[in-house]
């Protein structure tokens, strides 16, 4: 799927550092802490989120994890899902998120694998193409197992506006989510 709603040279840094800071308040309201599990965007969520002040009290843990090798041992995705779909693949973008929460004490993690370019595009995959994973557990939701969900996006621009929509998708559809599962659920104490 292309994204229709992006258009010229995308976000600017402080539209993402913005969108960190909400999700960041978001989940301080509801007692939840986050863990990110990003490759083509290296730490750009992972920074948006802990730009303001006071962060640690939503900000659980990152994982940067660029390589195939890392994704296996850092998050715990399987080599055959890698074989199988490719690390660009909403299977390894769902992978990874889950393991970001399992291997953390957040109660939603989220995750970014895609091609940022100017090179790295395959067959089906051209550059922009951009994975996103989402893990939610909290209690009370799913007998305990977590949610998850995916999507993908192709984000046009060069390199640093990729990597800047990604960063914003990111962070803007776990505030959504978050506020869709989590509606009637009280802030914390």
């Amino acid at each position: 799927m292309i994204d229709d709603d992006a258009r010229g040279p995308g976000p600017d840094e402080g539209a993402v550092l913005e969108a960190g800071t909400a999700l960041g308040l978001r989940l301080q309201a509801l007692g939840l802490r986050v863990a990110t599990a990003e490759s083509c965007t290296g730490g750009l969520v992972a920074r948006a989120l802990t730009e303001t002040a006071g962060s640690s009290a939503w900000f659980e843990r990152g994982f940067v994890t660029y390589s195939n090798e890392a994704k296996v041992e850092s998050l715990g995705v399987d080599d055959a899902t890698l074989r199988a779909h490719g690390a660009v693949s909403e299977p390894v973008a769902r992978a990874m998120a889950l393991g970001a929460l399992a291997r953390s004490h957040a109660g939603i993690a989220l995750s970014i694998t895609g091609i940022a370019g100017p090179t790295g595009a395959v067959p089906g995959k051209p550059v922009g193409t951009v994975c996103f994973g989402w893990a939610l557990h909290a209690p009370g939701l799913a007998d305990g197992a977590p949610l998850a969900r995916t999507a993908t996006l192709r984000l046009p621009g060069d390199r640093a506006a990729v990597r800047r929509r990604a960063s914003l998708h990111a962070l803007s559809q776990a505030l959504d989510w978050l506020d869709a599962e989590l509606a009637d659920r009280p802030p914390a104490a």
